[in-house]
């Protein structure tokens, strides 16, 4: 079982064992929605469906949201029968990819967690480490599937743990709760914000962009570099004490995914993040802290 990341070398060995594998390209840019199935049409791993962040990974729908925020998680229950749909089962090995540094990929391997699929690993360097190792592509929308028979993917208990606001909120100033804030250290200070309405972070948190995570070969750093790099930005704090978050839920994921590699535990994750913490009355926003401090 692969739990976060596969090489592309490890994929095509599960694909030739034909063992129960199912992948999902989640190419997305956020200011062109339909971005992500053009590219997927272009060009995708051979099976792969593609999971489009907003249709797929978000909720559409203001009664059925676990989470706020610009890209709101839908109910465990809802996204669960989107995937029995598909025809995911608890022997299913799901790989995840994207173009776009897995920070599109990551929230669908959160979200399988989420609902107790431990068996999703993110495909390291994404398609474009698939295709310079000589894997097949192909093109057009994804092959016509038969129905899967109702009742394949069982929803099980989380295996990942979600804060909202009002957690957050409540122990600010507390040393047991460390918030990490994965967005440009730009937005992070406060000098731009060109998504949200108030510019800013909350109140001690620390700064690490999710791109530092992923080296120049456009995969993940090695373990060690990445735990010495989590380490120097914790300073001495407890590393299960760490609640990520970002703009929206999405660009979290990379930092969450580090930790693990880097063999600092499954942190949690704020959902609603920035932009639900900045819509939210009454709530502090802090400009211009160091980053990292």
């Amino acid at each position: 079982m692969y739990t976060t990341l596969i090489t592309p070398t490890e994929l095509r060995e599960l694909q030739n064992r034909a063992a129960p594998l199912q992948l999902f390209d989640c190419s997305f840019e956020l200011t062109n929605p339909d971005a992500g199935e053009a590219q997927f049409n272009e060009a995708h791993i051979p099976g792969a469906l593609h999971a489009h962040l907003d249709h797929h990974l978000s909720s559409q729908s203001p009664d059925d949201r676990a989470s706020g925020g610009r890209h709101p998680l839908p109910s465990r229950e809802t996204f669960a029968a989107w995937l029995d749909r598909i025809g995911l089962t608890a022997d299913t090995q799901a790989v995840v990819y994207d173009r776009q540094g897995a920070n599109y990929s990551g929230r669908l391997w959160w979200m399988l967690k989420w609902c107790g699929h431990e068996a999703v690993a993110v495909l390291d360097g994404g398609l474009q480490a698939w295709l310079a190792s000589g894997g097949p592509a192909e093109t057009g929308p994804a092959a016509p599937r038969s129905p899967a028979a109702p009742g394949g993917f069982a929803l099980r208990d989380p295996l990942t743990r979600l804060v909202d606001t009002k957690a957050i909120a409540s122990r600010l100033g507390d040393p047991s709760l460390t918030v990490v804030d994965a967005r440009a250290a730009a937005r992070f200070r406060g000098e731009v914000e060109p998504l949200d309405p108030v510019a800013g972070h909350i109140p001690g948190a620390l700064n690490r962009p999710f791109v530092d995570n992923i080296g120049a070969d456009g995969c993940f750093k090695p373990a060690p570099q990445l735990r010495a790099e989590f380490t120097q930005l914790l300073a001495g704090r407890d590393p299960s004490s760490v609640v990520h978050h970002c703009g929206s839920g999405v660009s979290a994921i990379p930092n969450l995914l580090g930790m693990e590699i880097a063999g600092l535990g499954r942190s949690a994750l704020y959902a609603g993040s920035w932009s639900e913490w900045c819509n939210t009355p009454g709530l502090p926003c802090a400009r211009s802290q160091v980053s990292g401090g």
